[in-house]
């Protein structure tokens, strides 16, 4: 290729590069994401922690997305994540499948925004638990809100609040000397107790481990964690009255050697029987103590603990995490934001003040000019809004509610750009203008570059042309 070609090429590639940094110059950048870290110390605030043997370190990613205008979403995460010196939230009891760790945390806003943002999360559901498990952590904290007006907003992070939710669902405990318990979560025998393994599988025993004494006032108990529990052994016509107490209270004798009609059973410990099921108690730590009544036959299979309730979170095993050290704070900035301006529509036939488009309230007349004394419609400012912030403004706080007001109070409102009245000729009947006609800079800024690269075009042939003529002795 010869060198005044490849001139010629340059010279067109340089006219576009031009082109493009006169258009990308007036694109706004996206600002990067800012983060934050904190260390937090977990302690124990509920009767059965999760934060069970010392206090549990956590470290904390907060990141907030700082290119903010009015109208779009405040976004952020807050990443939950255990440090490495190996202290680790804890089961507080025997769960079934379906336990969940749950975090509530505290974002304090100020500058031009005062209040404070309550971020939730929750882990993965658990499996079966035995006390002392490690319990997985929420992944992330969010709750994004709309931003209703410009300014700055410092963000603090402070606590972190954590509880435990039990699975609805049940759980059967029969091994009372489990090492791997602690000694307020095993069943504890007193008196005179035999262990009885390697029956046969048709007495249907749980986990065929069970439990006799023929010792007046021998006892088993077990401390629990729950809303219910169930006394589960075998029935026998040779067994003796059995005495229920559940936190000290007796609640009822029971005789496995007799059915529900109160008729003597021919029964050789057929194992696996409901003898006795407690009311419903309200969730949290109790002992259930069974005690055999006389000197006959008491056997205990085992307990069924139940953990069905309606109280989320229970407060029973919470935790709040404060800032190991001060934290350092996000300051995020809020720009305007842009809208394009309504289209107007023309025509001998329109008139645009006889129907007032359906986004707007109505005004009561048809003259434009006419402005009503009182309005329902909320200011500019308050076009968007998030009902865990709090606004302090000079008259005093407003809290933004998400329902309807009679009163000339600005109500939320989310504005959608007008409907026109006429629909044009050819288009589709969709009730919404037409996208307003691009400004004629843009048309200037196309024209300059088109310009720009046919000029070096040109320039590029007429000179091939005169090296052509000068070799080949043409005047």
């Amino acid at each position: 290729m010869s060198r005044w070609r490849k001139a010629l090429i340059a010279a067109s590639v340089g006219s576009v590069a031009a082109l493009g940094a006169m258009v990308s110059s007036n694109l706004p950048a996206s600002a990067a994401p800012a983060d934050l870290e904190v260390e937090y110390i977990c302690k124990p605030t509920g009767t059965s922690s999760i934060v069970r043997h010392g206090p549990v370190r956590l470290v904390t990613y907060l990141t907030f997305d700082t290119d903010l205008a009015v109208g779009g979403p405040l976004n952020y995460t807050w990443k939950l994540q255990y440090t490495g010196d190996g202290s680790r939230l804890q089961s507080p009891g025997y769960f079934g499948p379906g336990g969940q760790v749950h975090a509530i945390g505290d974002l304090e806003l100020k500058s031009n925004w005062v209040g404070n943002l309550r971020p939730k999360g929750s882990a993965e559901p658990e499996k079966s638990l035995r006390p002392d498990h490690e319990l997985g952590l929420p992944p992330l904290l969010n709750d994004p809100g709309l931003i209703d007006k410009p300014g700055t907003i410092k963000i603090t992070p402070k606590d972190i609040d954590l509880d435990f939710t039990p699975p609805d669902g049940r759980v059967v405990i029969n091994d009372g000397d489990d090492t791997d318990n602690p000694s307020d979560m095993q069943i504890v025998y007193n008196g005179t107790w035999v262990t009885m393994s390697g029956r046969p599988d048709s007495e249907r025993h749980v986990h065929n481990d069970l439990h006799e004494t023929t010792e007046r006032d021998a006892s088993a108990e077990l401390t629990f964690i729950g809303t219910g529990v169930k006394y589960i052994g075998p029935t026998d016509k040779d067994a003796g009255p059995v005495n229920i107490y559940v936190d000290g209270r007796h609640m009822a004798t029971v005789d496995p050697s007799r059915d529900g009609n109160d008729d003597p059973v021919n029964d050789d410990l057929n194992g696996g029987k409901e003898l006795w099921v407690s009311p419903k108690l309200t969730y949290g730590k109790h002992v259930i103590k069974v005690e055999n009544a006389s000197n006959r036959h008491a056997w205990l299979d085992a307990f069924e603990v139940l953990t069905a309730t309606e109280q989320v979170p229970t407060g029973f095993h919470s935790a709040k995490c404060t800032p190991a050290s001060p934290p350092g704070s996000i300051v995020v900035t809020v720009g305007e934001r842009v809208t394009s301006p309504p289209p107007t529509t023309t025509g001998p036939t329109d008139n645009p003040t006889t129907t007032p488009p359906t986004t707007v309230p109505p005004t009561g007349t048809n003259s434009p000019t006419t402005s009503p004394s009182t309005s329902n419609s909320p200011s500019p400012s308050s076009q968007y809004t998030h009902p865990g912030i709090v606004i302090v403004g000079p008259g005093g706080t407003s809290t933004a509610t998400p329902t309807a007001s009679t009163s000339a109070t600005p109500t939320v409102t989310k504005y959608v750009r007008p409907q026109v009245v006429k629909t044009p000729k050819g288009g589709v009947n969709t009730g919404e203008a037409p996208d307003p006609p691009m400004d004629s800079g843009a048309y200037t800024l196309i024209a300059g570059g088109s310009a720009m690269i046919m000029g070096s075009a040109a320039g590029g042939l007429v000179l091939w042309r005169r090296r052509a003529a000068h070799a080949g002795g043409v005047k």
